[in-house]
């Protein structure tokens, strides 16, 4: 997969992307998913995302998978630092109807053995949470770069499961101890590629 990142680069409209790996399991885990990868673009504008999802290197790309599913989204919140960038830029947009996230950390070396040590948690919450549709582990390095993709039937599920669970008790401690070294968080909305260009 890491022969494609020479053309993504290169992608017309593109603001930025990642080639990751997958967790297996429910949503996260130590394991990797070796059968499974994750592309992550941001684009300039609408017809840009049309444009790529039309051309030749994304056909050559999707030639490599024997099955794919995209997302389309529109950020609506964002906080927090990839390596230093901003990728998401947020809109006013309308939060009903389902919502998808995006969690992102990188975690201190010294810190990675209580970090481990809840994974177990946050899987069996994530497995028992209302509403959720899909989640998937993706991550550019196993355990210190660490990312979920999330998406929900509703922001109301989405939050009760985020600060009303085991999940709960993690976010505290990743508070309480420190245990990243820069961390993000987005949410978005799904949208449909026929819509105009605002």
């Amino acid at each position: 997969m890491q022969l494609a990142i020479s053309p993504l680069k290169k992608a017309k409209g593109k603001k930025f992307f990642k080639l990751m790996g997958t967790g297996g399991g429910f949503g996260f885990s130590l394991k990797p998913d070796l059968s499974t990868y994750a592309l992550l673009m941001v684009w300039e504008d609408l017809d840009a995302a049309k444009n790529f999802s039309l051309s030749e290197s994304y056909r050559r790309f999707n030639q490599q998978c024997v099955s794919n599913f995209t997302y389309w989204m529109r950020c609506i919140q964002s906080h927090g630092t990839w390596y230093g960038e901003t990728p998401f830029t947020p809109t006013n947009s309308s939060t009903d109807g389902p919502i998808m996230v995006i969690t992102r950390a990188r975690v201190k070396i010294r810190k990675i053995l209580n970090f481990l040590k809840f994974v177990p948690l946050t899987s069996k919450s994530a497995e028992k949470a209302k509403g959720l549709i899909y989640t998937k582990g993706i991550g550019e390095w196993p355990i210190i770069e660490q990312a979920t993709f999330s998406y929900w039937n509703s922001r109301e599920q989405m939050e009760a499961y985020a600060y009303n669970s085991g999940h709960r008790e993690v976010i505290k401690k990743v508070k309480e101890e420190g245990w990243y070294k820069e961390e993000l968080f987005a949410r978005f909305i799904p949208i449909n590629l026929s819509e105009t260009t605002e």
